[in-house]
């Protein structure tokens, strides 16, 4: 009918207070049951590396073992473990559903803090990637999001977690920014003008999960942090996509390994403790 607004399906039909028929403990226990696998807790600290360049680092070095427990029917999980704690990393969870899937299931095994290390392009900046951002709110240009929480332009890390972060990183030698991204679902859509819109925003980069994840984070009362690894200008000239000394893992894991100490300490005092 001319002139008729349609309300957005994604939009329709969202009882926010309403749990879910299908719940991920329950995915993962058919799983288990079709493979035979006991039930079994994650590492308390999590990570959720879409490019998968920290699992590959890894276990080039031999320091990532497969986590043949991990029951999720899509992806793998590694453990890496340290002196000082344990993390379980899953590669390749890329998009903004797909990050909120592993989410979902990673704090239904026992996780208790998630953090995403994911490539974004640079917006704005005065200087070249690659550099580190810690997200502290992220524009709501995708999907899933709005299956989670009420429409917004953005939804936001906890604050006191990205303040404690924060305030770490002021103490430390990492260069990370603290600032906003811009999530989309659709990266190849990412026109002329859609980039300037974000930047007089303010945004400082480009990514496909921050939104997402903070909208499930805050619904669900989970503690979720999500870092953008600066890496390209995407690829407007030859020579992108750089990330550093050994893909951008080693860097990445030191900010990795920064932010989960500060976690911990903030709620044990010195040390891992999870």
């Amino acid at each position: 009918m001319a002139g008729r607004r349609i309300q957005p399906p994604i939009l329709a039909e969202k009882l926010f207070d309403e749990p879910s028929v299908f719940a991920p403990e329950n995915l993962l226990r058919e799983a288990r049951r079709q493979r035979g696998l006991a039930a079994a807790r994650v590492p308390a600290v999590c990570v959720l590396d879409p490019d998968g360049d920290l699992v590959r680092r890894l276990q080039a070095e031999g320091r990532a073992a497969r986590d043949e427990a991990w029951a999720c029917y899509h992806t793998a999980l590694f453990r890496l473990v340290e002196r000082r704690g344990e993390f379980g990393i899953v590669p390749y969870a890329v998009g903004a559903s797909f990050a909120v899937l592993v989410a979902e299931e990673l704090f239904a095994c026992g996780c208790e803090l998630l953090i995403s290390m994911t490539s974004a392009g640079q917006l704005q900046g005065s200087r070249p990637p690659p550099y580190f951002i810690l997200i502290d709110r992220a524009l709501r240009d995708e999907g899933t999001s709005y299956h989670y929480l009420p429409p917004d332009e953005f939804s936001a890390a906890d604050a006191r977690l990205v303040e404690i972060l924060s305030a770490a990183f002021e103490r430390s030698t990492l260069s990370v920014t603290r600032g906003a991204t811009w999530t989309t679902d659709a990266p190849f859509r990412e026109t002329a003008p859609a980039i300037e819109a974000m930047k007089r925003k303010g945004l400082l980069a480009v990514e496909m999960e921050a939104a997402a994840l903070y909208a499930f984070a805050a619904a669900c009362r989970k503690p979720l942090i999500c870092f953008a690894h600066v890496t390209n200008q995407m690829a407007r000239a030859e020579g992108d996509f750089e990330k550093g000394e050994a893909h951008g893992a080693i860097a990445s894991l030191d900010v990795i390994r920064a932010a989960a100490d500060a976690w911990a300490k903030s709620r044990h005092g010195p040390g891992r403790g999870a």
